[in-house]
């Protein structure tokens, strides 16, 4: 599965704005108490691996040194480097000057990362006993995988793709055997069988179409629920889209054979009636059970997001 998408991430920011805010608070902290004691606080980075970068503005809005990077991959672009520039017209510093509490930009696009993060400043007092401004930028999609226990887990998100795409490749070459033998059993058909010996082996024909396309269908989803698009194991609505999905396959699938199976039953095969009419009707529950699954699974959603909304009004 892809990692948290850029609206996903906005909605549990606002979502957990106020906690995410408390934590930001307590980390500008622990390090204004660590340039007072000019400590090292790279070390932070162990303990929150959201942490991008650090830097010090004056009263003017002019940076006070350069930045310190707690990214690996961005320190020989972004390390050591910053100093003098003049920030006074970000939005923080102008909204930090009208009050002194820390501010929270909202979230952007960093031009040093191209990460979505968000930007929290603190007024502290530099080793002259002047006005400063301690800023940190974080990355926002790892911050909300820390507060929600998740970070582990998106570790492992490459593993769990290569896994996926194994399946995938597997069902994929599957349906290219298939194919192969519709193929083979097309040019059959057409060069070297009479219809007149068997009428009934086009049916066969499309009943491998049909497994063809169940099967192909199935390895589409997986590769785009598991794969190429982000799923939140949070939300029910993105277990239920790939039930949903699922479901629906099976669906096109059994309701295909169903066909097939009927018209073999009106050319004469009159065996074939009864297993017809069985799989038509299961074809109908699975489709009420599908339709009351994906209502009653939107309706607690429904008030599920009501009732946090009823909360944070409280």
């Amino acid at each position: 599965m892809a990692r948290m998408s850029y609206i996903s991430s906005v909605e549990r920011y606002q979502e957990y704005q106020p906690v995410i805010h408390e934590l930001l608070d307590s980390i500008l902290a622990s390090l204004a108490d660590g340039i007072k004691k000019q400590q090292d606080n790279r070390h932070l980075v162990n303990q929150y691996p959201f942490l991008e970068l650090q830097y010090c503005l004056d009263r003017n809005g002019v940076q006070l040194g350069n930045n310190v990077c707690f990214k690996r991959q961005y320190m020989k672009t972004l390390n050591n480097r910053g100093d003098a520039q003049d920030l006074s017209e970000r939005p923080y510093f102008q909204d930090i000057q009208k009050q002194s509490q820390t501010r929270f930009t909202a979230p952007y696009i960093s031009i040093a990362t191209n990460h979505l993060c968000i930007s929290a400043v603190k007024a502290l007092n530099d080793s002259h006993g002047e006005q400063a401004y301690l800023v940190i930028d974080v990355c926002l999609t790892q911050l909300i995988e820390f507060i929600m226990g998740d970070c582990t887990r998106a570790t492992m998100t490459p593993f769990f793709k290569a896994g996926y795409g194994i399946i995938v490749s597997c069902l994929f070459c599957l349906v290219l055997f298939l194919l192969y033998r519709v193929f083979g059993d097309i040019y059959s058909l057409l060069f070297k069988t009479s219809l007149a010996e068997d009428p009934l082996e086009p049916f066969s024909i499309i009943i491998f179409i049909t497994l063809a396309l169940a099967i192909f269908d199935l390895g589409k989803t997986i590769l785009e629920e598991e794969i190429l698009m982000h799923k939140d194991i949070f939300r029910h609505s993105s277990t239920r889209r790939t039930i949903t999905r699922f479901i629906s396959t099976i669906l096109i699938a059994v309701s295909i054979e169903a066909l097939l199976t009927m018209f073999k039953a009106a050319l004469g095969q009159s065996q074939y009636l009864l297993p017809a009419i069985y799989m038509m009707l299961a074809v109908v529950g699975l489709l009420i059970a599908l339709a009351i699954y994906v209502y009653l699974g939107a309706k607690a959603e429904t008030l599920l997001l009501s009732t946090q909304r009823h909360r944070k009004n409280v």
